[in-house]
């Protein structure tokens, strides 16, 4: 354990990103990904 107990006045610790996030944000992560994966597997097939 980390030796801190929870105190009810406590205000929590967020770690993770929890804000919304728009389509435009949504489209742009999949393009991305997408130009990531024919880098990756794309080019070393065409190269074999």
């Amino acid at each position: 354990m980390s030796g801190h107990e929870y105190e009810p006045g406590e205000i929590e610790r967020v770690t993770s990103p929890m804000q919304e996030f728009s389509m435009s944000q949504v489209t742009t992560g999949m393009l991305v990904t997408v130009i990531g994966l024919a880098v990756v597997f794309g080019i070393p097939l065409l190269l074999a």
